[in-house]
């Protein structure tokens, strides 16, 4: 099977998402079009990349502002082809926030945000629409020597609640106050998680468990007070954190009285390292770690049982002659008690993927570059050309497998170490 051949037949699934087969064509043009196409990917060179450049180019945008279909339901395919590729009892899911530059001041759902490129002693600010996206982390490092793999499975605006005006009533400063407590990102990552699961079990996972694993913007109070069935979170906390056990048989409270933070118990001598080995850069690495737990963070997970988990460390050098190095150490809370911590870091190590999600995205598809300011167009295009993409990673695993092999073009030699091939 081609590469080609392995996209489209991904792509005929997504036949039941639309309402027409001519919108649906459209779309898998656009799809296919949104990936071989050369420069800024405006919406009018994926025209001329598919020639329609000399066709009435209305029907292409209204595919997006008119034709009613959900972004989410492109990703279906994925997840049913991609789970027979996680052999495993834990299904991996990495989740993180990504912002898209915009400099279309009619845009609605754009608002200015945070720039994460800002240096980190001034603080910038930039233009842009905020995404949530998750990605299905295929551990691929089970077959061959090279790293997970990261399918997206989800990519939708999660933009905040506009604030009103300085002179609006009291009764428009309370709903907006009670709009933000129900569309925030938190509540976005806790619906994406119940959708998730049920997608899972349409699948056939449904005697798999679900790990969603997260960075510190989901470490907080409605993320792990939210309990999905067969749902488990891991994030990454503060060091300070303030933390306890159980308080005491007969005791009328309920947390215990001596409280401790994530980095005494990195600190304490009195419990020793565990050092096992999980799969990182290219190859596996020995990574020492502490666990804790059942315990509880009466701030941030109220009375939910949680478990620690402390990375020490990790050394490197950036010549093979220099000297050490140190990684920041890491500190860990899930609310899975029962797996093995094991499995657990390596997901969470493998959460990183995500991460490469964006960097492709952006750099080498140009998500976001699409000139569009139809409230609705402008959360639409960018998905579907997420999902083009993330058919795109899974045609070749499966025409191709994990590893480089004949099929690809051979490597320049600045990079011919390279075993798993990139976008």
């Amino acid at each position: 099977m081609t590469l080609l051949a392995a996209l489209l037949e991904i792509l005929g699934q997504w036949r039941e998402a639309f309402p027409q087969q001519r919108s649906w064509k459209r779309a898998a043009r656009q799809g296919v079009s949104c990936l071989a196409c050369l420069g800024r990917r405006t919406l009018s060179r994926i025209i001329w990349t598919h020639g329609g450049q000399q066709r009435s180019w209305s029907s292409e945008y209204f595919l997006h502002s008119r034709c009613r279909w959900q972004p989410e339901r492109l990703f279906g395919p994925i997840l049913e082809r991609g789970l027979p590729h996680c052999p495993g009892r834990l299904v991996g899911v990495a989740v993180d926030e990504t912002r898209l530059r915009k400099t279309g001041r009619l845009i609605p759902q754009a608002f200015y945000q945070r720039d994460p490129l800002s240096p980190p002693f001034h603080v910038n600010l930039m233009l842009g629409l905020r995404f949530l996206q998750a990605s299905l982390l295929v551990p691929l490092y089970r077959r061959a020597a090279v790293s997970t793999r990261a399918l997206p499975l989800a990519f939708e605006e999660v933009s905040p609640v506009k604030r009103p005006k300085r002179r609006a009533s009291h009764e428009q400063w309370r709903q907006y106050r009670q709009a933000v407590k129900q569309h925030n990102l938190s509540q976005a990552v806790v619906k994406m998680m119940v959708r998730l699961r049920q997608q899972l079990d349409q699948a056939g996972g449904t005697t798999k468990l679900l790990v969603v694993a997260g960075d510190g913007s989901f470490a907080n109070r409605t993320c792990f007070g939210a309990q999905v069935e067969r749902t488990e979170l891991i994030a990454r906390t503060r060091k300070d954190a303030v933390l306890c056990y159980r308080a005491a048989a007969g005791w009328l409270r309920f947390y215990g009285a001596h409280k401790f933070t994530p980095e005494q118990v990195r600190q304490d001598e009195a419990q020793p390292w565990t050092v096992t080995k999980l799969f990182y850069g290219g190859k596996r690495r020995p990574l020492r770690y502490k666990q804790r737990g059942p315990l509880y963070w009466q701030g941030g997970a109220r009375r939910r049982p949680l478990r620690l988990l402390v990375v020490a460390p990790t050394p490197y050098r950036k010549r093979l002659s220099g000297r050490l190095y140190y990684r920041q150490p890491a500190y860990l809370l899930t609310t899975d008690l029962a797996s093995p911590a094991r499995q657990l870091l390596q997901i969470y190590l493998d959460r990183w993927q995500i991460e490469v999600n964006h960097r492709e995205e952006k750099d080498t598809l140009g998500v976001g570059q699409a000139q569009l300011w139809n409230p609705t167009a402008v959360p639409k295009q960018p998905a579907l050309t997420v999902a083009a993409y993330s058919a795109l990673l899974l045609a070749s695993l499966q025409a191709f497998g994990a590893e480089r092999g004949r099929a690809y073009a051979p490597l320049p030699r600045w990079r011919r170490g390279a075993r798993r091939p990139s976008c």
